[in-house]
């Protein structure tokens, strides 16, 4: 007989003391998970061919190169691109929205802001509110936008034609060599969006999306470590994100799951932890009213027990269904298919839990 099971608390991870050195290290922001050296040159190539396509595109334009044509700032984005090409300051539309709002910004300060001492520092921090409120944060963004005002008579000459020319084509030519340069690498696909994700070896597809067990440093180092590109977020920060995504989901009463006879149920969990149940019955009444099941799947298979409703509903994250050879979340897109049953007969279940799944 299984007994209740016992919501385990979230997962408080205690501040790990660090040696002298690794503490200085921390102070001084020095990375701690460096890439292999094939991704270092990656990035170094990917760095030229961008930086190359802009000046060639320069040396094309009916006006012949210039300095007018090619941005400074443009090198900030080719280290974001190809250095972190899966960072969120890199994609596509923050490097294009994130130019050109800075861009329209700078020329709209520098022609009706005669003092540069003035519209400079007013462009770069009405372009980092702007690219916040568009979603397009990208630090050289704040060059492009200084840019068009102390970039001397030629650039202020543009007007607003600085927005299309350089700033759009020279945006425009890093995407694109960030595609092609990082398409035949699947790990390190631009946009971020078409990379293949990072396999967890050793972990049965359940066909479901599990909950992960406790993590601590060790762990988040080895994963980090496993990805192999730089990214940009501490192993605080991460550590952070995930305590506080596991303390939510821990106090999050799935009050919208019904528990009726004859459905089966995940608890939703990582590897070895995983199990479904099938409940058989469940008693009319309230949160103490008991519910009786058998293990389908996982770590349970081959077990019974009973539960109060409370404790059953504590268990579960979510209502699944097999899908040939996978369990599969079910989602009723109706609320009239969540209604409480109280019906204490054993529901048929062999279209629910098909043969083969049970013991």
């Amino acid at each position: 007989m299984t007994s209740t099971d016992q919501t385990n608390p979230p997962h408080r991870s205690k501040p790990r003391r660090l040696p002298p050195r690794e503490r200085l290290r921390a102070l001084l922001g020095i990375e701690s998970r460096p890439a292999s050296h094939h991704e270092r040159w990656l990035a170094m190539a990917g760095g030229v061919l961008g930086i190359a396509l802009v000046f060639a595109a320069a040396a094309l334009h009916p006006l012949g190169p210039g300095s007018t044509l090619v941005v400074a700032s443009m090198g900030a984005s080719a280290v974001l691109i190809f250095a972190v090409p899966h960072g969120a300051l890199s994609q596509p539309w923050p490097v294009i929205g994130g130019h050109l709002l800075s861009a329209f910004i700078g020329v709209t300060a520098a022609h009706w802001i005669p003092s540069a001492a003035l519209a400079g520092p007013l462009a770069v921090g009405l372009a980092i509110v702007t690219m916040h409120y568009a979603r397009c944060l990208h630090p050289p963004g704040g060059a492009t936008a200084l840019t068009a005002i102390i970039g001397g008579a030629e650039i202020q000459a543009l007007g607003y034609g600085y927005l299309l020319a350089p700033v759009l084509v020279n945006a425009a030519l890093l995407v694109a060599a960030g595609i092609l340069l990082n398409f035949p690498f699947r790990w390190r696909r631009y946009p971020a969006a078409l990379a293949a994700p990072a396999a967890a070896p050793g972990v049965p597809d359940t066909g479901e999306t599990p909950t992960p067990p406790a993590l601590g440093h060790d762990d988040l180092v080895y994963a980090l470590g496993r990805m192999d590109s730089f990214i940009d977020v501490s192993e605080a920060d991460l550590a952070q994100i995930f305590a506080l995504a596991a303390h939510h989901a821990q106090e999050r009463h799935p009050g919208d799951l019904e528990i009726r006879p004859g459905r089966c149920y995940s608890n939703g969990r990582y590897g070895a932890d995983w199990a479904v149940r099938r409940v058989i019955t469940v008693e009319p009444g309230g949160a103490e009213a008991l519910v009786s099941f058998r293990g389908a799947a996982g770590t349970e298979r081959r077990t019974r027990g009973t539960l109060s409703r409370a404790a059953f509903a504590d268990w579960a994250r979510h209502e699944v269904e097999r899908d040939e050879t996978t369990w599969r979340r079910v989602v009723h897109p109706r609320p009239e298919h969540r209604e409480l049953s109280t019906s204490p007969v054993v529901a048929s279940v062999d279209k629910l839990c098909p043969s083969g799944t049970e013991p």
